[in-house]
């Protein structure tokens, strides 16, 4: 092993840290999306306090559930890292909310599955199209 692969491996990567941190920022940002539009969709006004009251539950998830499955080492990752991310944002999310006595409803929990669904994993799915793509280019 020469040198500059020891360092590489024992160094951590800097871009891929960055990398780690927008897919975060992303990934939370679009929560607070969902969160808002169904806080307009049912006229309970669309305040920062509204929705961060809201998007609490799901963003505490999210943020426990990308610590334990340690999402910053492949945080474009479709499979595993976005599917665990967007189960385990929507099953801990709709937990807390019915442990804080927020609503649950069935209609909710649908739409809360498949929104998320779409918001966590359709980044994924268009980044992993484009590596695709570029690697057939090169």
């Amino acid at each position: 092993m020469t040198r500059t692969d020891a360092t590489r491996s024992s160094a951590p990567d800097v871009a891929s840290g960055a990398a780690a941190l927008g897919w975060a920022a992303v990934d939370v940002l679009l929560v607070l999306v969902f969160a808002a539009s169904g806080r307009r969709t049912h006229e309970h006004g669309v305040t920062v306090a509204g929705v961060l009251d809201t998007a609490w539950p799901f963003i505490a998830a999210y943020v426990l559930a990308a610590l334990l499955l340690r999402a910053w080492r492949s945080p474009s990752a479709v499979w595993p890292t976005g599917v665990v991310l967007w189960l385990a944002t929507v099953g801990g999310g709709l937990g807390m909310r019915a442990v804080s006595g927020a609503g649950v409803a069935p209609s909710f929990q649908v739409v809360t599955l498949l929104v998320l669904g779409v918001f966590l994993l359709a980044p994924r799915a268009v980044a992993l199209t484009l590596r695709r793509r570029r690697r057939r280019v090169a």
